[in-house]
């Protein structure tokens, strides 16, 4: 079993140089680093052993265990009893072999992510990272892979910057429900097993359900976490749920302060994202799960969604969004001062399937022509207008939204407004009331000076007149994906 202690003092050692204490008020301090906030679109993976199966979803290894659900069934019609096996027995057919990480980082690339963040631990507790912490890692076994450290290397060669992700909390209870009947989840485990420590999971998951996470835990967890920093120094750190619980808390301060100080030591910076307040506002970047913000927001904030709408691993049933919806929320969401981070799902083998890919070179296309009104803008004096409403919140985004041809979004660069249309106008015609011509007494959205009106894309110039209804913009561009207009403005 691995000794922490050594670890645990290393990280108390960091803590105390500073310049960031293990204290919410030291690290309120904290600034959202200038290139995430110009990135806008990055890319997040779901790959693991959860992978071979495809059934389901990504949390497929505690469903098979809960009796009478689909995957329970599913295991016992296709791989035969939990005792015989178990999940654990998915990882040796687990191979990766179409695996490269140059051509996930080429398609990234085309796809214009600017940012990447695998997970490099689910809920399952695999690891997809050499690790000194368990042997039960990808590094040693199924692919035999580093897959963070090679897929690192081929995304900074291409200028994209790394992240990564860690789910590993949630697995203080993810296995438990294999306690419950004869299964390969059973005692004596210790620290470093792949199903350690497989808790009783709570009924309400809330701040201070019980059982809470045991100090052992906590520690294995910091650090695995910032094993994590050292070994890749991911300018990205992505948590999901329930690291908010009451007991994470004092572990929460303890990595922020470690992962921020290493990165002064390094002469970088770092950005954690978390969830439903787990750290204290300010102290770290506010994430929207499957979801959205329905107003402008006056700190930065990401959504993580996925381009398929039931799982965020490979299943055979996915569900995939189109191109056209994931770019209407990219621009919704850059107007608001958010950046989105979309989810892919490769397959066991290792390879990304045909309508993933698809949908990231539709994306990249779009970006390409019209990125200027997207990378390293800024949001204007209100996000948008229009008829549509956005519905606010998490897990959302399979809420279809009908955007009409009086959607627009604002951003800003420069002496430059991009008014971007979320649906194309049937006649051409677009009127944009946020952009009248009104009296400087009134309280006007825009009293300034336009100076030239261009559509990106398109080689026409539009034709274009202001009245005190609306700037009013004739073109003949015609596309299934949002149209940007870009207005100069002096």
């Amino acid at each position: 079993m691995y000794d922490l202690r050594p670890y645990l003092k290393t990280i108390g050692e960091v803590i105390a140089q500073g310049p960031y204490q293990d204290s919410w008020e030291s690290l309120s301090h904290y600034q959202t680093p200038r290139w995430y906030q110009n990135a806008k679109f990055g890319i997040f993976i779901h790959w693991g052993a959860y992978s071979v199966p495809a059934f389901g979803s990504e949390w497929y290894p505690r469903n098979m265990y809960m009796q009478g659900s689909p995957e329970y069934e599913h295991h016992l019609k296709t791989y035969g009893a939990h005792t015989s096996f178990g999940y654990k027995d998915f990882i040796p057919l687990f191979h990766g072999e179409r695996f490269d990480a140059e051509q996930w980082a080429d398609l990234f690339q085309r796809a214009g992510a600017r940012y990447v963040v695998p997970v490099a631990e689910h809920h399952d507790g695999f690891q997809m990272y050499r690790s000194e912490i368990s042997h039960w890692n990808a590094a040693e076994m199924g692919p035999c892979r580093d897959v963070l450290g090679e897929l690192t290397k081929s995304c900074h060669r291409r200028g994209m910057e790394m992240g990564a992700s860690s789910h590993r909390v949630e697995h203080w209870f993810f296995m438990s429900h294999g306690r419950e009947f004869e299964s390969d989840i059973k005692d004596p485990m210790e620290r470093g097993d792949l199903y350690w420590p497989a808790m009783p999971e709570p009924d309400t998951q809330d701040l201070f359900s019980t059982p809470a996470p045991s100090e052992e835990f906590m520690e294995d967890w910091l650090v695995r976490t910032c094993e994590l920093v050292d070994r890749y120094r991911p300018r990205i750190l992505y948590f999901d749920w329930w690291i908010q619980h009451s007991a994470v808390r004092p572990y929460l301060q303890k990595f922020a302060a470690y992962y921020y100080n290493r990165a002064a030591q390094w002469g970088t910076d770092a950005v954690i994202n978390y969830k439903h307040d787990a750290f204290l506002f300010g102290c770290a970047v506010p994430d929207v799960e499957r979801g959205q913000f329905a107003d402008m927001k006056p700190y930065f904030w990401q959504t993580d969604t996925a381009i398929a709408l039931n799982s965020w691993g490979y299943t055979q049933n996915n569900q995939f969004r189109p191109a056209e919806d994931i770019l209407c929320d990219l621009v919704d969401i850059v107007s608001k001062n958010g950046c989105l981070l979309l989810n892919v799902g490769p397959k066991a083998d290792g390879s990304i399937s045909a309508e993933d890919e698809a949908v990231l070179l539709s994306i990249g296309d779009w970006l390409r022509v019209n990125g200027e009104a997207v990378y390293g803008t800024k949001v204007w004096r209100k996000y948008g207008e229009g008829p549509t409403q956005i519905v606010e919140g998490q897990f959302s985004d399979g809420i279809k939204k009908n955007f009409t041809p009086a959607d627009f979004r604002f951003t800003t660069a420069g002496d430059s407004l991009y008014a971007t249309a979320l649906k194309c106008s049937e006649d051409g015609v677009y009127r944009i009331r946020s952009l009248a011509e009104q009296d400087a007494s009134r309280q006007a959205n825009f009293h300034g000076i336009i100076r030239d009106i261009s559509v990106l894309g398109c080689g026409e110039t539009p034709s274009w007149s202001r009245s005190e209804e609306a700037l009013e913009i004739r073109t003949s561009m015609r596309s299934e994906k949002p149209i940007v207009f870009k207005i100069t403005v002096g």
